[in-house]
């Protein structure tokens, strides 16, 4: 049996085991039963960690960058090698099945690999010469300082590796507050780092509430912040951050739309959008496909497909490895899930055709919706038009392609879309017309580490992943020296 490692507030050298911001009783997602109690960093902990991140600094922008190269992927391969701890840990923590649980720690191991190798091969350029009869110019890439990194707590683990690598290999440092209902992944990501050999301070950890971020992003050492959650506490540092002329990153919600057309492989297709839709995390995520929308000559072929993978999903505690589908975070989140499964309901926005209600029997303590899709579902109604967070999706049906681009592009959303089609003429096209940072055909992997990801609208702005993804943490600086006459 896993036992969860002790959480303490990384300042600088200290561990703390206890904070000004009380503490947090964490709930295991799948039994209702409290497992730890988590401290919390209040503001005058999060002061002390800018500050021992501000000392850092100085230490880790000072090394080689083929140092701190070497020290980035020895952390990669300490969370390879503590894959199983820490595919065991996300059980208990959120809920995330064991059986996928592999998948995710090789996919933050593997961001963090990526970006390691980016730390050595950052340039500046020429701009100018004495032999042009101008100024000598050249330009060079800076760190911003310390960066502000609040992560959410669907995908704790890559969320690190997508913020703060970066960060880090730009010689940055960081002060992460994770949320307090995920707080082992940040902790054994601390300890893996200190392992690593990575200098104290470099990284600082303090879960906390949102009384800690605002202490965070207010602080005038920061930076820069880098945000993953939903718009509404997105807005709220948006102000912070303007009071102190601050950039950020913005990685919010979504809506995303997933199109399949007549031509597809209807099977894999629908196999797909219940993966993307309802059980990956339990449906709660941002980039995934909460919006089906299928071509009315293939809708009921489809509708059926998708409530038989739907109602076959092994359903349990995350803990066992036979399970896909998981408990959603808390028995909050499940009340607020069901509450708009009700609204949808009772409004007629559309046919339920599976699911909509808790889980029951021996699952009945824990946080347990069942995989529900409404069919003929009104694309300007709530429930096509708000984010769920949660193990729902609308399917929606349309006849032409145009119609399809409009309905897809028809919210306040833009981070993802899914296109299912045979034509590769029309996934050309109809990708270029998708009002979406990202568009994924024909079931290709998500969120990979060469590739920007990022929204637009509602979904935030700023791109995690590629090179763009570490030049978030870069400023470039123009020298321009004067010929001696």
């Amino acid at each position: 049996m896993t036992v969860l490692p002790e959480v303490r507030l990384w300042v600088g050298e200290k561990k703390l085991p206890t904070g000004s911001g009380g503490v947090f009783d964490h709930v295991n997602p799948a039994t209702g039963q409290v497992q730890a109690q988590i401290p919390l960093a209040g503001s005058a902990e999060v002061a002390d960690a800018v500050e021992a991140a501000a000392e850092a600094f100085r230490v880790w922008r000072g090394l080689r960058p083929d140092q701190r190269r070497d020290l980035l992927l020895r952390l990669g391969d300490l969370i390879r090698e503590n894959q199983p701890e820490l595919t065991r840990i996300a059980a208990l923590e959120n809920g995330t099945p064991v059986i996928g649980g592999p998948h995710y720690v090789k996919l933050a191991a593997n961001w963090l690999t990526y970006y390691a190798g980016w730390a050595d091969k950052l340039q500046g350029s020429v701009a100018g010469s004495f032999v042009q009869g101008t100024d000598f110019a050249y330009s060079q890439p800076e760190p911003y300082g310390v960066v502000g990194a609040i992560i959410t707590w669907n995908v704790p683990l890559a969320s690190l590796c997508m913020k703060v690598v970066p960060a880090l290999a730009a010689g940055n440092t960081v002060v992460v507050k994770p949320s307090e209902l995920t707080p082992f992944t940040a902790e054994m990501f601390a300890r893996l780092a200190e392992e690593a050999g990575i200098p104290a301070g470099v990284i600082t950890v303090v879960p906390g509430t949102a009384d800690a971020g605002q202490a965070l992003v207010a602080h005038p050492k920061v930076q820069k912040i880098s945000f993953t959650g939903g718009p509404a506490t997105a807005r709220k540092i948006l102000a912070t951050c303007a009071e102190h002329l601050k950039p950020s990153v913005m990685e919010l919600g979504g809506k995303s739309a997933n199109i399949i057309f007549a031509d597809a492989d209807l099977e894999k297709a629908a196999s797909e959008a219940v993966r993307m839709g309802l059980s990956a995390l339990s449906g709660q995520a941002c980039i995934l496909g909460s919006r089906v929308l299928v071509q009315d000559s293939v809708y009921e072929e489809v509708v059926a497909k998708l409530v038989t993978a739907a109602e076959s999903l092994p359903i349990g505690d995350p803990s066992n490895p036979g399970v896909l589908f998981g408990p959603v975070i808390n028995t909050a989140a499940r009340d607020r899930i069901l509450s708009l499964v009700d609204g949808a309901r009772a409004d007629g926005s559309g046919r339920l055709v599976t699911g909509g209600n808790p889980i029951r029997g021996d699952l009945a303590a824990g946080s347990f919706i069942e995989p529900t899709i409404f069919a003929d579902v009104d694309p300007d109604s709530g429930l096509a038009q708000n984010e769920v967070f949660g193990p729902v999706i609308s399917v929606i049906r349309f006849s032409t392609e145009d119609e399809a681009v409009e309905i897809a592009n028809g919210t306040d959303f833009g981070l993802a879309a899914y296109l299912h089609s045979r034509d590769v003429t029309r996934v050309h096209a109809v990708a270029d017309r998708l009002e979406a940072g990202t568009v994924y055909v024909n079931g290709a992997a998500v969120v990979q580490p060469w590739s920007p990801f990022g929204g637009q609208g509602e979904s935030g702005f700023g791109r995690e992943g590629g090179y763009q993804g570490i030049a978030e943490f870069i400023r470039p600086k123009t020298v321009a020296i004067a010929p001696l006459r």
